[in-house]
Order: C-alpha cells, then structure tokens, then sequence
C-alpha cells in the first residue's frame, strides 16, 4: 500500500495541525478558567482533547499504510485573550483554518488517485461541518448576550453541562 510522497506528507503535515490546534484549544481553557468560565473552559478542554483524538486517527492511517509519522515544529500564536466571545472566535477562525486544511488533503488525495486514503478524508470533512456550525452558533450566542453576564453564564453553564462538567451549587 505504498503512499505517494505528497499526500504522506500533507498527512504528516495535518497531524501536527491537530497536535496544534489541541494546544491552541488547551491554552484558551487555561484563559477562559482564568475569567472563571469553568463551564466553558471545560468545553474547551474537551476540544483539545478530541484535537488529539484526530491526530490519533491521521496518524493511525499513516502507520497502517506502512508509512511514517513525522511530527514538525509546532508554533503557536501569542494569544491573550480577555472575554468568552474573544475566545469563541478566535476558537471559530481556527477550525475554518483547519476546514481549508482537510479540504486540501482531499485535492491532495484525488490528484494523486489515493482512494484508499478518501474514507478517512470525507470522515474529517463532515466533522469540520460540524465543528464550525457549533463554534459559529457558541459566537453567535456570545454576540446576542453581549455583555450580560447571567446571559454569560447561561451559555457557561449549558457548554459546562455538555462537556460533562456538574453545574455550580445554588
């Protein structure tokens, strides 16, 4: 099952994305956990969890192909960010960037008549459908409460609930 050098290392390429994109997720929950949004940090949290859980699977494909995984430097933006709605899109900005990123894998994939690699490919193109649609309802949100705070911590406390996370005694 050999691989065409392009593709293998779009793959590679993509894997340390997800690492990327996991630490990106991780430090905003570390912010949002800072302003005391635990419901949201968790989200968060969950995020870079399930970035992993992708790098898993690309990487997963790559092995089984008989090909290898070679991680690159990773750099990660500076961010510092001050509100949930700041965090959501910047969270929203990275997923369209990773959206871009899975649809080039699939051009990558067809150019080089990779069938075998088109299941894993559509799998991550649906996901980011989703993954956009939910962080760009999350913004959404955010921008209709403005700055309510009982309108915050709504939105805290269901992202909170979602991810598993007790909602606060009252």
């Amino acid at each position: 099952m050999n691989m065409d050098p392009r593709l293998q290392e779009a793959l590679n390429d993509q894997v340390t994305a997800e690492y990327t994109a996991s630490l990106i997720y991780s430090q905003i929950s570390y912010d949002l956990s800072k302003m005391s949004f635990s419901g949201m940090s968790a989200w968060m949290s969950a995020q870079a969890d399930e970035e992993r859980l992708h790098a898993g699977k690309f990487s997963d494909h790559l092995l089984a192909r008989n090909t290898s995984v070679k991680l690159s430097s990773i750099t990660l933006p500076d961010l510092e960010i001050t509100s949930a709605l700041e965090a959501f899109t910047i969270a929203y900005a990275h997923e369209k960037k990773v959206s871009e990123m899975i649809r080039n894998l699939a051009r990558v994939a067809d150019d080089v008549r990779d069938f075998d690699s088109r299941t894993l490919i559509n799998w991550f193109l649906q996901e980011q459908i989703e993954e956009e649609d939910t962080v760009s309802g999350i913004v959404d949100q955010l921008r209709m409460v403005g700055d309510d705070g009982a309108g915050q911590l709504r939105i805290d406390a269901r992202l909170g609930a979602e991810r598993g996370q007790a909602p606060p005694a009252q």
